[in-house]
């Protein structure tokens, strides 16, 4: 039977309703996990070397949007040093990198599974 006539005779409304908490429930989930793990301006990357006296990090990463930078592999400097702190070689990382003055410098990172 059509969705509808079920609905005029009173009989599954009920499974309607579920179907629409459902969509609502998976639709909201993936917006909101797209938000948390990768907005526009946050690249996925693999840490390759960890340099703290130097304060640069090497990153093999994918597509930089923010800076309009296709996938590579590169040494960003870092400004807060608490950064290199949460990070080492080898780790999976969602990172933001910013353009200051001619100089590429991560300025958020975070590891991910």
């Amino acid at each position: 039977m059509h969705i509808s006539t079920e609905l005029q005779r009173g009989r599954g409304w009920q499974r309607v309703v579920l179907v629409l908490i459902t969509s609502a429930t998976v639709f909201s989930g993936v917006t909101l996990a797209q938000t948390s793990m990768a907005s526009d301006d946050m690249a996925q990357g693999v840490v390759r070397k960890v340099d703290k006296d130097a304060r640069k990090i090497t990153i093999k990463h994918g597509e930089i949007r923010s800076l309009e930078m296709p996938p590579m592999t590169m040494v960003f400097q870092v400004r807060n040093l608490t950064l290199l702190e949460r990070v080492k070689a080898g780790d999976n990382v969602l990172f933001k990198a910013a353009n200051d003055k001619g100089v590429l410098v991560v300025t958020e990172i975070q590891t991910v599974k």
